[in-house]
């Protein structure tokens, strides 16, 4: 082994950066499981910051669900092979429960109600169904269940939120609500802002001192102020209780287009936190090549050439789709990256879209992914896990189209959750008729996962 290429031994090896990665990551830490993570900036930093369990279905007829557990059991009814099919629901608020300690213990906490979902404003005014709301958009929850009389800020040159839109949108059924735009602190030259230094800026005192006086004028009648989520990055909560105090009217976030803070935030809690639980992280690099053996697995990692040597007892593949590169389509076919696995997918290519964009219905390639047995284990061409300590959580997985089912934070953590216990359980209680799948006779490739 050279000494360039330093060699890291773990128990489990996870494979993603996006929710389900951070999540497994979480997880795994939490159960005393040595832990190595690696993976590119990922799909995270495109997050709402809401947490959705599920509010679609079925995605046809666009019907949105009051209460999340309802709508998962409709979906089960429907779709078996869902993957929220392949949890049980005690597991799932478990999941849900142990993800939302380890964000407020992160300083970024979240309201909910009990078994319904909430219903938040949205950057072009639309409303969402979702299951969890950080504490600083909340009282946007509020105001939008009572149609308080209510402010909501434009900034001039900020891009990805219109205030005005949201107004115009939701004045048939919220008289109350008014817009203001206003110039951020030292800005007023710009044509246009940008959400990060906007963000880290309030962060100074001195910059939220300027930006309440600047908006207080404009108060009058609101009983709640609602702004673009600008709220600062590792001290959104501070910032949130201090703007409020200056200004002396409760204040809220509303998400943005993303890229988003709201992303941003969770990508730094997790980078901040997981180390300090024992994870090593291999951020910015790649998985170039993955050695099963009667151990488990040896994973090349770094981009382009070598740079760690990584043996594991297990992985868990939460690589994502296509913008995660978990997936890759090509003329013929969709293909996983990193492991060569078989890959869910109807028909040939003219089948995956629809001819309408627009397709109520979604695009069956929407539903593509892998294959999975009740253990999370992904399975091979002949229907049998690929792997016996190989699992599989988040978005890679079939039969699920986590974003008009409105599913995708919920999906993430509930299958990251079950995978690591699955890990725990195959490797405190091997089964020898799993043997022969560790070393199977197919070679993998190199790969760019």
């Amino acid at each position: 082994m050279s000494n360039d290429n330093p060699e890291i031994n773990c128990e489990l090896a996870v494979i993603g950066t996006g929710m389900a990665g951070v999540a497994a990551a979480m997880f795994a830490s939490n159960r005393g499981v040595s832990t190595v993570q690696v993976g590119l900036t990922s799909e995270i930093i495109f997050a709402s910051g809401l947490i959705d369990l599920m509010g679609v279905h079925p995605i046809a007829d666009g019907k949105t669900w009051e209460n999340p557990w309802e709508a998962i059991d409709a979906l089960i009814h429907d779709i078996p092979k869902h993957p929220f099919a392949r949890i049980n629901k005690d597991d799932i608020h478990k999941a849900l429960e142990e993800f939302l300690v380890f964000m407020n213990d992160a300083g970024l906490p979240y309201c909910r109600h009990k078994n319904r979902n909430a219903k938040m404003i949205m950057p072009v005014g639309t409303v969402k169904h979702t299951c969890c709301v950080p504490k600083i958009m909340w009282n946007g929850v509020l105001a939008l269940e009572k149609k308080s009389p209510c402010l909501l800020i434009d900034i001039r040159g900020f891009r990805g939120f219109s205030a005005r839109q949201i107004t115009e949108t939701l004045k048939a059924s919220w008289p109350a609500l008014r817009n203001a735009r206003i110039s951020f602190p030292n800005t007023e030259y710009l044509e246009e802002v940008y959400t990060e230094p906007i963000a880290r800026s309030l962060a100074l005192s001195e910059n939220r001192k300027a930006l309440a006086q600047i908006v207080i004028p404009h108060v009058k009648d609101a009983v709640m102020i609602g702004f673009p989520a600008i709220f600062g990055i590792n001290d959104s909560v501070k910032i949130y209780r201090d703007l409020q105090d200056l200004i002396g009217v409760p204040i809220f976030e509303i998400p943005t287009m993303p890229p988003s803070i709201t992303g941003l935030r969770i990508k730094e809690a997790f980078e901040t936190q997981l180390p300090k639980k024992g994870v090593r992280l291999l951020l910015q690099k790649k998985v170039l090549n993955v050695h099963p053996n009667k151990d488990g697995f040896v994973l090349d990692i770094g981009g382009p050439d070598t740079e760690y040597t990584v043996n594991a007892k297990g992985v868990i593949l939460a690589s994502g789709r296509f913008l995660g590169r978990g997936l890759h389509a090509d003329r013929k076919q969709i293909r996983e990256s990193i492991f060569d696995l078989p890959v869910f997918q109807v028909g040939e290519r003219k089948k995956w879209h629809s001819q309408n964009f627009l397709d109520p219905k979604g695009h069956s390639i929407n539903m593509a992914g892998l294959e999975i047995d009740n253990m999370f284990r992904p399975l091979d061409s002949s229907g049998k896990p690929a792997f016996k300590t190989l699992f599989a959580a988040g978005s890679i997985l079939a039969h699920q189209d986590w974003m008009r089912m409105k599913c995708g934070s919920g999906l993430a953590i509930a299958s990251a959750f079950a995978a690591v216990n699955a890990f725990k359980e195959q490797v405190k209680n091997p089964r020898s008729k799993d043997l022969a799948l560790i070393c199977p006779s197919k070679g993998l490739p190199d790969t760019l996962g």
